[in-house]
């Protein structure tokens, strides 16, 4: 027996039909008592490589078919994934700048303002979460031990495009099974940074600037109009910044603390945290500022 794990503790981990077939073995056939004891071993996490499935002939195709993951495709659907976040990442000559926002939501309900979105593969690799927080954290996390066993069996360190094709390879075989991953893989390796967006449909796009979630396409009309190669690292930080702040302003799905990560040829560093609501009367005050300083009207503190 491990410590802790009394009757009472075993008894709420059980639903309540796992909790009958328990008190009730005496009554039932020796079929309804073996398919009770493997119930309660799934339950119980004594079955490591079995979890749950639908009730249903074909799960695979029952999942396709009732959690549909793309935008605008699961209207008809009973159950609706809410999803919201933004995500960003982009090149410059300096390496690559990382930024994300910490809201997680389920439809109107803000469930956390302190989700980590940024995965720390290994001290070269990071990986964003935009999408199912479950999904994201969980494969790349797996992606991780991937990672790791390539470079105990070939003695070097896994290239961006390598640890992506994995990612990518892995969402391959789980298309149609209700995924919802939008994630970039960013990195430094022998071919200098390396920056890829991968999704759950297989989707593997090599560039020098996403943005993924509800408000990326805030983040990508500041990302557009101001990024450019020659960036300083101060200036491509704050731009960083400037763009997640932007998106959160007008996303209501995104939110939280921004989260600021630097990709250098000796690795990642993490710059800092920023909450978007002393960001918003930060640059409110700096534009005020500018418009007297110009001669002009004080801006009003809440415009941005």
């Amino acid at each position: 027996d491990k410590p802790g794990l009394g009757p009472g503790f075993i008894m709420a981990m059980l639903s309540t039909a796992a909790a009958d077939d328990i008190l009730n073995t005496g009554c039932r056939s020796n079929g309804e008592q073996h398919a009770a004891g493997e119930e309660v071993q799934q339950m119980m996490g004594s079955a490591p490589h079995s979890f749950m499935l639908p009730a249903v002939a074909d799960p695979a195709a029952y999942s396709k078919q009732n959690f549909g993951v793309g935008y605008g495709t699961d209207t008809e659907q009973a159950v609706q994934f809410a999803k919201g976040t933004t995500t960003l990442a982009f090149k410059f000559n300096e390496g690559i700048i990382i930024a994300v926002d910490s809201r997680s939501t389920m439809g109107p309900y803000i469930a956390s303002q302190t989700v980590k979105k940024v995965i720390e593969i290994n001290p070269y690799l990071l990986g964003t979460m935009a999408g199912g927080a479950a999904d994201c954290a969980f494969w790349e996390r797996n992606l991780g031990m991937q990672c790791r066993l390539y470079e105990l069996r070939n003695k070097e360190r896994i290239s961006v495009a390598a640890a992506s094709k994995l990612l990518a390879n892995t969402m391959y075989q789980y298309r149609g099974y209700g995924l919802s991953m939008g994630t970039m893989v960013t990195g430094w390796d022998k071919t200098g940074p390396q920056l890829y967006y991968c999704d759950n449909d297989a989707t593997r796009l090599h560039g020098d600037l996403f943005s993924v979630g509800s408000g990326s396409t805030y983040a990508y009309g500041v990302l557009d109009s101001h990024h450019r190669p020659d960036l300083t690292v101060d200036e491509a930080i704050d731009l960083g910044k400037r763009a997640i702040y932007h998106a959160t302003h007008r996303d209501a799905y995104s939110g939280g603390i921004c989260n600021v990560y630097h990709m250098k040829e000796t690795g990642w560093v993490k710059i800092g945290s920023w909450d978007v609501n002393d960001l918003h009367y930060q640059y409110a005050d700096e534009k005020a500022a500018a418009n007297s300083a110009g001669g002009g009207l004080s801006a009003d503190p809440m415009e941005t």
